[in-house]
């Protein structure tokens, strides 16, 4: 048959093709280094034994937090633009791998058609009287194009598409580490300000309750008006520092409501009671450099770029090189429906196509030019990348175990100042102080408990950024991980 034979000889030019060398750079990573151990030695629980836990957030121990990460996962806008950006990219990639195969056409029309008598060949020749100057035209048929990858333009051209995939994925991941910090950080800060609005609470009803104490002296003459109006002044102050956190609380509601692709006012039921402020474990496996930098997805990210912008190098180059299309069609046609299956109604043709640019003046030459700087620009921004997780990794390492200090520090601040107070208390009550003294105490005790608060959400916030900077939480997402989406079998 007509249409064996094409595929035969079609099948031979692939498999030369096959063989031939795809031009331009072979892409081959070079590892990058990174410290054998950390700047600042782990301390205040953070260990250097195994890697962080992918699940980071469970090591907090409060159900409200995983319940928010799980419904951010499912939901969150930015998360599903990345998905969608992934599936793009790899619908182009099978575009790609497509490009290997042959196309085929097929092809189907009807024409009536009518020639004129007068016209100077057909006018000039003796016709018998029922020429068929009127006719009706039947075709069928198919048309088949293959160009061979002879020099590997095709090639490059997949190992770019694959990349950028990848790419894709890791883009992905990025978005997830980024969106569980995000939603855990808002989390751990409305807690924070519940516990922060609580002190401040707790603290105007006592300072109220002073007051109210203040005046009676001063009515019955134990007390001077100095005192009470010291004392209303204090109370005027924490006053004015509840409305700025009841705002505060307010928009993290609002944060989060969003991040979890919520109208703003959904979650107030939900996150109104208040609850303690998430605490930090005991233990915080982090891990060492060298693991850092296979574990961040910002990274790996950088270096798939690179890869894919190396094989366009290759892309470029093949267009000085010629290319090899094999193209043919076979059908049927006749002006008679009663012979359309006579052998005398098929037609096919087969032949190659050699095409060479001859001329284009450098143009070639400038896109393999500019193509390279590309590249030079996609393996400094690797680069970056990987300096910049080493130094959000080592910042954070210090910052947490810092403010472990500092949280131990201002709560030996909080158990002094109730002591002073205390004693103020009792001396103002036998009249070895005065008020200001009292006041002094009360006021010192409340801005310290404020900043005990304050460090201790800064503990988990650390953390929290300290996780981030690890690059964890990407491997455990509740819909198919993109972990399992990058070692899949490629098509």
């Amino acid at each position: 048959m007509v249409w064996a034979r094409i595929l035969k000889s079609v099948a031979a030019a692939g498999i030369v093709g096959a063989g031939g060398c795809a031009v331009g750079p072979d892409y081959a990573p070079s590892p990058a280094r990174a410290p054998a151990t950390w700047i600042s030695p782990p301390a205040n629980g953070l260990t250097d034994i195994a890697a962080a836990a992918s699940d980071w957030w469970a090591s907090f121990n409060d159900a409200e937090l995983d319940s928010l990460i799980q419904r951010a996962v499912q939901s969150n806008p930015d998360l599903r633009v990345s998905e969608a950006r992934l599936r793009q990219a790899r619908a182009v990639r099978r575009m790609s791998a497509a490009d290997f195969w042959p196309t085929l056409d097929a092809s189907g029309s009807f024409a009536r058609a009518k020639q004129s008598k007068n016209q100077p060949l057909i006018g000039s020749l003796p016709l018998p009287p029922n020429f068929p100057f009127e006719y009706s035209v039947y075709q069928a048929g198919f048309d088949a194009s293959w160009e061979i990858d002879l020099f590997g333009a095709k090639h490059r051209a997949l190992e770019a598409a694959t990349a950028e995939w990848e790419v894709a994925i890791e883009s992905r991941n990025d978005a997830m580490v980024s969106l569980l910090a995000e939603v855990a950080r808002d989390y751990v800060e409305l807690r924070g300000g519940q516990l922060r609005l609580d002190i401040a609470r707790r603290n105007l009803k006592l300072q109220q309750e002073a007051l109210d104490l203040t005046r009676a002296r001063f009515q019955s003459g134990v007390a001077s008006e100095l005192d009470a109006t010291r004392a209303a002044a204090l109370l005027a102050g924490i006053r004015a520092a509840i409305p700025p956190l009841e705002t505060a609380v307010r928009e993290s509601m609002y944060g989060l409501a969003f991040l979890l692709g919520r109208e703003p006012g959904d979650l107030l039921a939900e996150l109104s009671p208040y609850r303690a402020v998430p605490s930090a474990p005991p233990e915080v496996p982090i891990g060492l450099p060298s693991d850092l930098l296979s574990r961040r997805p910002d990274v790996r990210q950088a270096e798939r770029q690179l890869a894919a912008e190396t094989a366009r190098i290759g892309l470029a180059k093949s267009d000085w090189f010629p290319k090899l299309s094999l193209t043919g069609d076979a059908g049927l046609e006749s002006v008679s429906l009663g012979k359309w299956f006579e052998p005398g109604s098929q037609f096919w043709s087969l032949g190659p196509t050699l095409r060479w640019r001859a001329l284009d003046f450098g143009r070639v030459r400038a896109e393999v030019r500019a193509q390279t700087a590309v590249q030079e620009a996609a393996l400094a921004t690797y680069e970056k990348a990987v300096l910049n997780s080493l130094r959000e990794a080592e910042n954070t390492v210090v910052a947490y175990a810092q403010e472990q200090n500092r949280h131990r520090a201002l709560a030996d601040e909080v158990t002094e100042n109730r002591r002073s107070l205390d004693m103020a208390n009792g001396l103002y009550a036998e009249g070895s102080v005065n008020y200001l003294d009292v006041l002094d105490a009360e006021r010192s005790l409340y801005g310290s408990e404020d900043e005990l608060a304050v460090s201790g959400q800064a503990v988990s916030v650390d953390l929290i950024a300290l996780y981030k900077a690890l690059g964890g939480g990407w491997e455990t997402p509740t819909q198919k991980s993109a972990k399992e989406i990058s070692t899949a079998s490629l098509p």
